[in-house]
């Protein structure tokens, strides 16, 4: 009989913004991708059940399985998450036992097939799979481009790998939280990725990345580099709720770098040019200290990348009016993202009054957007303990 390792673990994963290069990290420019503190929760509870049960209340999904009847799904088959690609033979097997479609592509099913992908392989060289129930909860809204799917990925990864007793329970009596070592993190973000790429089909390996590892990570060209050492930044994050299409936003740059190579080429080299230095100022913010004259590069960097991005013609209107009313009160925004609506976000200086937050917060609402006040740069996967939950995190957790 397999015994769990733990009988109970809580796990976070922040969300991810990127701060530039957007667009231009398709054309082979850097990309800055930075962890958002908007976190997603999960709790895991081993159970005698004889079942598996996944709890997702943010999209209201509660099912459960008999554990009996997933293990005939393996075939003897052991998992190895280091192959680049996943075993389409169990992600058949599992869409018939699920009952989920080859064309399904909603929220729910995608993250149901990710889950049970991820739970039968880490326990896939067990004689029986374990009872377990997990529930998780994101303060992340879904589709937004935000890394809602990422996040949930490495959170499941991090409590069944642990679970597994394949990484450590890092978490002591005396702390609030706690990380895992480099080596373990490696593994959480591989079969995070697996997860990633259940849901998206071909991710670029940065969400889960973000999600495992936070702080600041450099993208270029397949290469993820995550920075040393970075400052933690005051944001607001706008959602306008304008749905867009990734895909489509993506292939009209390409047409006009195909039309006008002579024109776009500089624009790209030029977005290059301001994460290079908006990675250089993090750097030096991190080591001198933030200063006025660091948020006054920061900031002038996020307007000359916000024109940038309306020239590839990926604004919209709605992020026309979050770059107006923001500015009026001499704040400083850009898209992030996709573009074509979606997200974005607005520096916070630390001497920024709270007031003027609070009406630009309520401007912003008025308008029709979702707005939080929250940071950049925080820490990636953690193992917590119950304190270091935000109570209304703790509260739908232990409700089921």
């Amino acid at each position: 009989m397999f015994e769990m390792h733990m009988n109970e673990c809580f796990i976070s994963a922040p969300g991810k913004s990127i701060l530039h290069g957007e667009h231009a990290v398709v054309h082979g420019k850097v990309a800055l991708a930075v962890s958002l503190n908007l976190r997603t929760y999960l709790r895991l509870q081993a159970t005698s059940t004889g079942e598996v049960c996944i709890n997702l209340p943010n999209i209201d999904t509660f099912l459960t399985w008999e554990t009996a009847a997933l293990k005939p799904l393996l075939f003897n088959w052991k998992a190895d998450c280091t192959l680049n690609e996943v075993n389409v033979n169990l992600v058949k097997k599992l869409r018939e036992f699920t009952g989920i479609t080859e064309d399904s592509t909603d929220t729910r099913s995608l993250a149901v097939l990710a889950f049970l992908y991820i739970y039968i392989s880490v326990f896939s060289d067990t004689e029986v799979l374990p009872s377990v129930s997990v529930c998780v909860w994101s303060e992340l809204p879904t589709g937004a481009g935000l890394g809602s799917s990422a996040a949930f990925s490495v959170c499941v990864s991090a409590a069944l790998l642990s679970a597994r007793g394949t990484i450590s329970t890092p978490l002591n009596q005396n702390q609030e939280t706690a990380r895992w070592s480099e080596a373990e993190l490696e593994l959480i973000n591989k079969w995070a990725f697996q997860g990633e790429k259940i849901i998206h089909g071909n991710p670029s390996g940065v969400d889960n990345a973000v999600g495992t590892w936070g702080g600041v990570l450099r993208y270029l060209s397949g290469k993820i580099t995550p920075l040393s050492r970075v400052p933690t930044l005051r944001i607001l994050l706008t959602n306008t709720k304008v749905p867009r299409s990734t895909k489509v936003l993506v292939s009209g740059v390409k047409d006009k770098m195909n039309k006008y190579p002579s024109i776009m080429s500089p624009v790209l080299e030029s977005v290059n040019a301001v994460s290079q230095t908006c990675e250089e100022t993090l750097a030096e913010m991190a080591t001198e200290g933030a200063s006025a004259k660091h948020y006054n590069v920061l900031e002038d960097l996020i307007d000359i990348n916000q024109h940038h991005l309306n020239v590839m013609g990926v604004g919209h209107p709605s992020l026309d009016t979050l770059c107006r009313v923001t500015l009026t009160r001499g704040l400083h925004s850009k898209l992030t993202g996709a573009g074509g609506g979606g997200c974005g976000i607005t520096l916070l200086r630390p001497e920024t009054d709270p007031c003027v937050v609070q009406k630009v917060v309520q401007e912003l609402k008025e308008a029709g957007f979702d707005c939080w006040e929250t940071s950049l740069g925080g820490p990636g996967v953690l193992m917590h303990c119950t304190n270091s939950i935000p109570e209304n995190a703790l509260s739908v957790l232990t409700s089921f």
